[in-house]
C-alpha cells in the first residue's frame, strides 16, 4: 500500500484564515488573500509569530474545504500520515493533535507525525504548500497552492488548488 504524507498547516488546516481574522481583530484593517500573493505570512502580518504562538491559533483553525471527505477516501486506499513540522512551534503539539482528533477522527495517533525537518519523511507521495519540504522529497510531490507559493513555478511539482483536484489525481 502506498504512503502519502500530508502537510497540516495550509493544506488541511486553513491557517491563512486565522491570520486574517487575528490581524483584523488586532488592527481593524482588512487584508485579502490577494494582498498576500507572493509573500510569506511574516511579510504580510507583522505579528505573525505572536499569532502562531498564541493559545488557540492551531486549535481553532478552520478545516480546508473538502479535505475531510477526500482524506477519508484516501485513508481507505493509502497509508495516510499527517506530517507537521511542529518543532518550530512546540506549544502547538497538543492543539494540533486535538484538532486532528476532532476534525479527522479516522486518522489515528500512529498516523500523526510531528517533526522538525521533513527531510526525514519517507513516503510515496507528499502533499505540501512549501517548496522547502517538497524539494527534498524523493517521491511524487504535490504542491498545494497558497498565497506564498502562488507566483512560484518550479515546474517539478504537480500543483493543485483544492482537495477536489487531489481527489481527481489520486483516486480512481
Amino acid at each position: 500500500m502506498k504512503r502519502i504524507s500530508v502537510d497540516m498547516d495550509g493544506v488541511i488546516a486553513n491557517v491563512y484564515s486565522q491570520f486574517l481574522k487575528l490581524y483584523t481583530a488586532e488592527t481593524g484593517k482588512i487584508i485579502t488573500l490577494e494582498d498576500a500573493v507572493g509573500k510569506f505570512e511574516h511579510e504580510v502580518f507583522e505579528n505573525a509569530y505572536q499569532y502562531v504562538t498564541s493559545p488557540g491559533f492551531f486549535r481553532h483553525a478552520p478545516v480546508m474545504e473538502g479535505s475531510q471527505q477526500v482524506l477519508e477516501k484516501l485513508n481507505d486506499q493509502y497509508k495516510v500520515f499527517i506530517v507537521s513540522a511542529a518543532m518550530e512551534f512546540p506549544t502547538s503539539f497538543g492543539e494540533k493533535r486535538d484538532w486532528l482528533n476532532e476534525h479527522f477522527p479516522f486518522i489515528g495517533w500512529q498516523q500523526m507525525v510531528f517533526c522538525g525537518s521533513k527531510e526525514i519523511i519517507k513516503a510515496d507521495i507528499m502533499i505540501d504548500d512549501h517548496f522547502k519540504n517538497l524539494n527534498y522529497f524523493t517521491g511524487e510531490t504535490i504542491l498545494f497552492t497558497q498565497p506564498h507559493n502562488q507566483l512560484a513555478d518550479e515546474g517539478v511539482h504537480k500543483r493543485v488548488d483544492n482537495w477536489q483536484q487531489i481527489e481527481q489525481l489520486l483516486l480512481p
